[in-house]
């Protein structure tokens, strides 16, 4: 789960911990069936938490299913950080960023489902992935790696082609995952104006290494 600066006395722990079963209880729930319509009743017994905490953290379930979206998708963020701390070429970074989901789908299902189900009404989000790509293509643009002139178009295109190589993962566990978003990515980077060939390169190199 994301982290934040840690609570300073042991009430701001309680309390922090009883918000995080919250949103943690949500994620499984939109993970597992999807159904927001579920009581407040039935989200507080799966946190463990008083159902009269609910409304000391939250004021509504919508706002409870947000919280919870944002907490996945900054922790997708999170996991892709992790392993490409020292990356400096931004196509190799795009390409990176889709092989890695392609494998979260066995590492971190319960992350791709809520990315698949609710993912497009966040790709222009300011939490997860998304800052972190558009930043990427902005490098790209003015360095003249990429050739597209809008780096929040281009955003809508390399978000949509992901969140397809998330359902496609995920719908179809039997096809080979690493081959897939290789081939989305070498796709994304020529849209993006690399050559045939450098695209190809870029997508075949070894992945980094997990920092710790």
């Amino acid at each position: 789960m994301p982290t934040s600066a840690p609570p300073k006395n042991r009430f701001e722990r309680r309390r922090a911990e009883t918000r995080q079963a919250l949103v943690r209880a949500a994620r499984q729930i939109l993970a597992e069936t999807g159904d927001t319509s579920v009581s407040i009743q039935a989200i507080a017994e799966r946190a463990d938490v008083g159902f009269g905490s609910f409304y000391n953290h939250f004021e509504s379930k919508t706002e409870l299913f947000d919280a919870a979206v944002t907490d996945a998708l900054e922790e997708f963020g999170q996991v892709v950080d992790a392993r490409v701390e020292g990356v400096d070429d931004p196509a190799e970074l795009v390409a990176v960023g889709f092989r890695l989901t392609a494998r979260m789908a066995d590492s971190h299902p319960e992350l791709l489902r809520i990315l698949r189900d609710r993912g497009l009404s966040h790709i222009h989000s300011d939490r997860g992935l998304a800052p972190r790509a558009l930043r990427d293509l902005e490098t790209g643009i003015a360095s003249g790696r990429f050739t597209c002139a809008n780096a929040t178009t281009a955003l809508s295109a390399l978000g949509g082609t992901l969140l397809s190589l998330v359902a496609l993962r995920l719908d179809r566990p039997d096809l080979d995952g690493d081959e897939a978003a290789s081939d989305l990515a070498e796709m994304v980077l020529r849209m993006l104006g690399l050559a045939a060939d450098d695209a190809h390169e870029v997508t075949r190199r070894p992945l980094p290494e997990l920092v710790r």
